[in-house]
């Protein structure tokens, strides 16, 4: 699929997927699909709860959560299922975009000392900065579906990056360009969870708001340039990012969001439904966001 990202000068172009996306999609051909629909009728994984949230993992590619979750279909108990269902196949392969950091395309943030972390909102190495907006957590739960049962996958890695409020990306992009935050690593615990603290992205020209991430075997593939196992994108509720877009600093945010959809997205329009994050939370005390990453 072919991505259109903007340009510190706000322009829009179209970008190759370039290697990220060929040995991602090499990897996945080699994967046999097994019939995943009806795979996990003996599978039951507990729900993880984190931060505060009520929350709970019981869907495809967007989690259920608990009352007040938006973004997924509804759990199996109201709100507490315990069952899993990863019914729909893999997340889909998508592009890193033009502003990847982790080597790809110029700047290498994976490189950098510091990098594997839960909280991606301030910078590391010689970069002090700190970026500015609403709270939001990240969550993510990594599965396997390459035997013959679904497995999560623990010690898996992932790097997420994504925008500030202004709509740049750090290392590359205005301002952001001196900057390495809203970028980090983390590996999955034995229940294949990981989680990052960081702010609500905001929605810049010609794309629906979005987090990026890769994909890895290991911590150590993830930071020692190793081949990636997925590369996509994870996409937020409209209801949710209007109301965030209503809070001081956002305000370009609004305007673009109005010139967007996800049916005409460059990324999500051929499908969304297993990129869509289940989110829950409010702009006083922060956001839950969470998504499963079935591989």
């Amino acid at each position: 699929m072919t991505d259109h990202e903007h340009t510190s000068t706000g322009e829009v172009h179209e970008h190759d997927l370039g290697l990220g996306h060929d040995l991602g999609t090499l990897q996945r051909r080699r994967w046999a699909r097994r019939g995943v629909i009806g795979l996990l009728g003996g599978l039951s994984v507990a729900a993880v709860a984190g931060c505060g949230s009520e929350e709970a993992t019981s869907g495809t590619g967007t989690p259920t959560s608990g009352p007040g979750g938006r973004g997924g279909p509804p759990s199996d108990g109201g709100g507490g299922g315990t069952g899993v269902e990863v019914a729909d196949g893999e997340i889909p392969e998508e592009t890193a975009g033009p502003y990847p950091g982790d080597g790809s395309n110029g700047p290498d943030a994976l490189g950098e000392s510091g990098i594997v972390r839960s909280d991606i909102t301030s910078s590391v190495g010689e970069a002090s900065g700190t970026a500015e907006g609403v709270p939001l957590t990240l969550r993510f739960r990594v599965y396997d579906l390459t035997g013959e049962e679904v497995e999560v996958l623990p010690g898996a890695a992932l790097y997420a990056w994504h925008c500030d409020r202004e709509g740049n990306y750090s290392m590359y992009d205005g301002p952001a360009q001196a900057e390495n935050y809203l970028r980090g690593v983390q590996g999955a615990d034995a229940d294949g969870w990981l989680e990052f603290t960081t702010i609500f992205p905001g929605c810049y020209s010609g794309r629906w708001p979005h987090v990026h991430f890769e994909v890895y075997e290991s911590l150590e593939k993830a930071t020692g340039a190793g081949s990636k196992l997925r590369t996509s994108q994870l996409a937020f509720p409209e209801d949710v990012c209007r109301e965030v877009y209503a809070t001081d600093g956002y305000e370009s945010s609004v305007q673009n969001l109005e010139q967007v959809s996800l049916d005409a997205d460059m990324v999500f329009a051929d499908g969304h439904s297993l990129q869509m994050a289940s989110v829950t939370g409010a702009n006083e005390d922060g956001w839950v966001a969470t998504l499963n990453v079935p591989i």
